[in-house]
């Protein structure tokens, strides 16, 4: 009896690490928005169901261990071939998503969770299959009930924190799912071993296929894109770097996104990076871009913002902040990151880390995106009221934010927001972009002081950044939030009005580009 509850919470750990690793799988593809999110927890409840369902009725019909052990097995073998049957329908998706075909995009994220449908209806038949074994006597039902599930969901905790923490980062998600489906047959080629003998020689070459799987087939790359040069696994993100000609790009996840953009001798790239450092302009003159003595970055990635705020500024101190550890190891190895003595990098979320650092800054911006949302803690009142706390008299704010042409209700919102905490706040399109910039200053301040001050510009200064204040006076944004409510730690629908936003464009406007242009 102790080796089936030893089954229960191997199986129950399997759970939840499918459960994970499944949604790392589809995060490479398909994004890791709320709606893919959702849907992952809610097909895998439903397929648990099923198994619940199936496996009580089977059970009252052949309730011996042999059989359980043998339906453990075949969910490891499902478990280990859920990669291996999701990758050309992935790789497809990948292409799909570069060139937003909708119906084949669709069609691969539903064929992929279809294929968990064996494996994770197999794994919910473990638990009343178990109970139905352990139980000899109606006295104890409740008892054994109890045991069963109890150890069950101590298999499910263990296996909330393994994929992500540990087996994703360490061995990727391909090679997360081999192992957990060859912990799987391995349980029950014991258990088969303890109650047939040597006739569970016949299921050996189970766990031999996936054995084979990770020597001959896991160490493939998760994508094919043209011009990729790298790709890896954090515990937060898919990283890929693409390079064309001398230029490196960053994506992450899905892809629809550059996060950093590199080259070795130039540093305009066009997009939204350089439009960070307009913000601290709308100060009265005169200022210049000397008055400029320290920054910060949230949402640092690897490095295109400090990169090209050190050229402007000169060598001014940048504290960065970036949540994943190795995006930072990618822009020192890739993106010149390790080049920039002035930037001290911070792998930490940046809301903590700003609320914990011990300086003030004259320019902070805020670029932390997993595409297409911000995360919702960096869009509260309460998170600006911190990063005014940290800004010096004459400080500014910049925030980038994702609004199709014509739809600026996110925009509008986080505009509210800002002017629940700052005097001035103002909006500028970044040109050929789904992006718009949003500036708030410490002390009330005037449009025509960013003219101002960008005619006075001294003449050795960088011309990007001349053409940036340019761009900002060329294309401002009338916004309207005076009815709008702030975003509050209490109440913030980022996603939902995020993903509003994507469904307005897609039935309107799916021919335009989606991709941030650098």
């Amino acid at each position: 009896m102790t080796y089936l509850y030893f089954l229960v919470f191997v199986t129950g750990m399997a759970s939840l690490g499918v459960e994970l690793a499944a949604s790392r799988l589809l995060g490479a593809y398909f994004g890791t928005s709320n709606l893919v999110w959702a849907t992952i927890i809610g097909l895998i409840l439903l397929y648990l169901s099923a198994g619940y369902w199936l496996g009580g009725r089977w059970a009252d019909r052949d309730p011996r261990s042999e059989t359980l052990y043998r339906v453990v097995a075949w969910a490891g073998v499902g478990v280990a071939l859920v990669p291996v049957a999701a990758r050309p329908v992935l790789w497809r998706a990948a292409a799909a998503f570069d060139a937003l075909r909708l119906g084949v995009l669709a069609g691969s994220f539903v064929a992929v969770l279809l294929l968990l449908i064996v494996p994770v209806t197999l794994l919910g038949m473990v638990s009343p299959f178990a109970i139905r074994i352990a139980t000899r006597q109606a006295e104890e039902s409740g008892r054994v009930a109890g045991r069963i599930y109890a150890l069950s969901t101590l298999g499910s905790f263990l296996g909330t924190f393994l994929p992500d923490l540990l087996l994703v980062p360490l061995l990727g998600t391909r090679r997360t799912f081999l192992l957990l489906g060859l912990t799987l047959t391995l349980v029950a080629w014991g258990g088969l071993w303890l109650v047939r003998g040597r006739r569970a020689w016949r299921y050996a070459w189970m766990p031999l296929l996936i054995v084979a799987l990770w020597a001959f087939w896991a160490a493939a790359p998760l994508k094919t894109t043209t011009g990729q040069i790298y790709e890896t696994e954090s515990a937060y993100n898919y990283i890929q770097v693409l390079q064309y000609g001398d230029y490196r790009y960053l994506r992450l996840n899905e892809g629809q996104g550059v996060h950093s953009v590199y080259h070795p001798t130039r540093l305009e790239y066009g997009g939204a990076w350089r439009m960070f450092l307009v913000a601290p302009f709308f100060n009265r003159p005169p200022f210049a871009p000397g008055d400029v003595h320290r920054m910060a970055v949230v949402g640092l990635a690897a490095g295109t913002v400090a990169r090209q705020a050190t050229a402007a500024f000169g060598p001014l101190p940048i504290d960065g902040f970036e949540i994943d550890p190795q995006i930072l190891a990618v822009g020192r190895r890739y993106f010149g990151l390790a080049a920039l003595p002035n930037l001290h990098a911070y792998a930490e979320d940046g809301r903590v880390g700003l609320r914990r650092s011990p300086y003030r800054y004259d320019l902070i911006a805020l670029d932390a995106y997993r595409p297409p949302y911000i995360p919702w803690h960096l869009t509260t009142r309460e998170f600006f009221l911190i990063a005014r706390e940290h800004l010096t008299a004459r400080g500014a704010v910049a925030v980038n934010v994702g609004a199709p042409p014509g739809d600026y209700r996110l925009a509008d919102a986080l505009a509210a927001t800002l002017a629940s905490v700052f005097p001035s706040v103002y909006a500028v399109r970044v040109p050929r972009t789904f992006n718009l910039m949003l500036y708030a200053t410490v002390q009330p301040t005037a449009w025509q002081s960013l003219q101002a001050n960008a005619a006075a510009l001294p003449p050795d200064t960088p011309p990007f950044l001349g053409r940036s204040l340019q761009t900002a006076q060329e294309h401002p944004v009338p916004l309207a939030w005076a009815d709008v409510p702030p975003f509050t730690d209490d109440r913030a629908p980022v996603a939902l009005l995020t993903d509003r936003m994507i469904l307005h464009f897609l039935l309107t406007q799916a021919d335009a580009p989606l991709q941030e242009q650098p």
